[in-house]
């Protein structure tokens, strides 16, 4: 089975050094189970920063409510979606699936910001 392509037109040296290297469009699919070289393992490769982009989300809820076992609560609130820690577990990356973003590279280098976080906190609260 050929490898998918990469749906980024990042150089692999510059994916070097986040923990996520592809952009898939589809978070769990049965087709995208390959190996390849993630060149992890070359001692001359030098990490190459990605920038990462800050974009406006004009949310109309703060209050985000979540109904999956996995997860031990069941109400989260955060000012921004995606996350430039990229921990390959966390469970606000379906999210940026749900927008038409990847849950991969996207989701750690293109942040969406809620500038009206708190007036949302305080309407949704009363």
């Amino acid at each position: 089975m050929q490898p998918p392509q990469l749906t980024v037109g990042i150089s692999p040296r510059k994916r070097h050094g986040r923990v996520v290297i592809t952009n898939p469009r589809k978070w769990v699919t049965s087709d995208n189970d390959f190996a390849f070289d993630d060149g992890w393992f070359e001692d001359d490769l030098q990490p190459m920063p990605l920038s990462t982009e800050v974009l406006i989300d004009r949310t109309q809820s703060i209050i985000a409510r979540n109904e999956s076992p996995d997860v031990g609560f069941d109400r989260s609130i955060n000012p921004y979606r995606g996350c430039e820690h990229g921990c390959i577990y966390c469970f606000a990356r379906p999210t940026h699936a749900y927008l038409g973003l990847s849950p991969g590279l996207d989701f750690e280098t293109r942040i969406l910001a809620k500038p009206d976080a708190a007036r949302l906190l305080d309407r949704e609260l009363r």
